[in-house]
């Protein structure tokens, strides 16, 4: 055996091993789109409640979670009965995990499947002992209240299991399509949005560069972040290219115009091109890059591919700092069923901030002290959907919705 041998059979005994999962009959078309062969070192796997959808997917592994009560006709829209089955086959999902060093979860989040099973995929991933990586579509505006509300709460759920999370918002997306744009052609194009995220991960840590990215390296940036990311997609050609591609991500709807990058604390960049791609432009733009996210984490890869001609590529996801919670996303919390648990129970949580009290003086503070109350179940109603009106939830006691002190 000769050294270039060698050589060879340690990269890929060093090349860690990846799982995709596509979950729901969104994730499962996103899964499909991967088939190609430059996926074909990763492990692909479908999850689905859908006998009939699940049949139709390409990948290898199929995995049908169902029960008398589903009776592999899918979910129904309910995330709370699909979330239960899973937590029934938790041991069933963390086998399937088992061995793997990534795992991608690929979902559409505001339905029952995805919105159901992907949290609890997530945390028996990392149980398993993987790395995870969810990319995850939100519903577009016109899909209802019900949908955008069901996808926000599994959001929620799924960032603490996962070890990074990447989002496509519908209506973000929305503004990268021509108005004139079929539905058909919508739904391909956004999913090629999330596509080419994922892509830009794969190429880090599967494609050798100028500047290799190693598996410790994303794992010390991800590793227990649980935050929800931005990302974005360009390309640009000609001699200004290095330039031009700066000048986009900075005006790209899905960074926020920027904004993402100034607030994120740790980033990943890939810059993919030809064999024409000079170390010149690599520090260009990587200088650009550190200039916008102030103290950000840096993580960045640059590959060749010959297949390329005149165009760099350059794939950007930002780790936003977490957020404070807001007083909506409290009251979701204190609902039953919508904990993380899954257990259906959660203490009543007070406003995130409450109203001034008129008329008082000053120097008297009173604190709004926590009621003796229990979160109880509403029967049958309990998945009836919230009356709203002009955006509010009326079933949220008026002194929570407007953070009325009860002194």
């Amino acid at each position: 055996m000769n050294e270039a041998q060698t050589s060879l059979i340690s990269a890929e005994t060093l090349r860690p091993r990846f799982r995709l999962f596509g979950v729901g009959n969104a994730g499962i078309a996103l899964l499909d789109a991967l088939a190609t062969p430059e996926f074909a070192s990763a492990e692909l796997a479908a999850i689905n409640t859908d006998a009939t959808g699940l049949a139709a997917t390409s990948a290898p592994v199929k995995i049908l979670l169902e029960n008398k009560l589903l009776r592999g006709l899918g979910s129904g829209g309910d995330p709370e009965r699909t979330r239960a089955l899973a937590e029934e086959q938790f041991a069933t999902l963390r086998d399937a995990c088992a061995g793997a060093e990534v795992v991608f979860i690929l979902a559409g989040l505001g339905g029952g499947t995805g919105s159901g099973i992907a949290p609890v995929l997530a945390r028996a991933a990392r149980e398993a002992g993987a790395l995870v990586l969810a990319f995850v579509t939100l519903p577009f505006g016109y899909e209802g209240d019900r949908r955008e509300q069901q996808a926000r709460q599994s959001l929620e759920q799924l960032k603490p299991a996962a070890d990074g999370v990447i989002c496509l918002p519908g209506q973000k997306a929305v503004r990268l399509i021509d108005e004139n744009t079929g539905l058909l052609d919508t739904f391909r194009v956004t999913n090629g949005f999330l596509i080419e995220a994922l892509r830009g991960v794969w190429q880090l840590l599967t494609r050798p560069g100028l500047i290799q990215v190693h598996f410790s390296d994303l794992c010390s940036l991800l590793r227990d972040r649980h935050v929800e990311n931005a990302f974005a997609c360009v390309e640009a050609s000609g001699a200004g290219r290095s330039r031009e591609v700066m000048e986009r991500l900075l005006n790209h709807p899905l960074l926020d115009e920027g904004r993402a990058l100034a607030e994120s604390d740790a980033v990943l960049v890939s810059l993919t091109a030809g064999k024409d791609l000079t170390m010149a432009e690599v520090n260009r733009v990587m200088e650009q890059m550190k200039r916008q996210c102030g103290q950000a984490q840096i993580i960045m890869g640059a590959a060749v591919d010959p297949a390329i001609k005149d165009k760099l590529f350059v794939t950007v996801i930002a780790a936003r700092q977490n957020p404070a919670p807001t007083a909506q996303a409290l009251r979701l919390e204190s609902r039953p069923g919508t904990g993380t648990s899954g257990t259906g129970t959660a203490a009543v949580r007070e406003p995130a901030a409450a109203r001034p009290v008129r008329n008082r003086p000053a120097k008297s503070k009173l604190v709004q002290s926590q009621l003796p109350l229990s979160v109880v179940s509403k029967g049958r109603f309990d998945q009836s959907e919230p009356t709203l009106h002009r955006g509010e939830d009326l079933d949220v006691p008026t002194y929570l919705r407007r953070g009325i002190p009860l002194n």
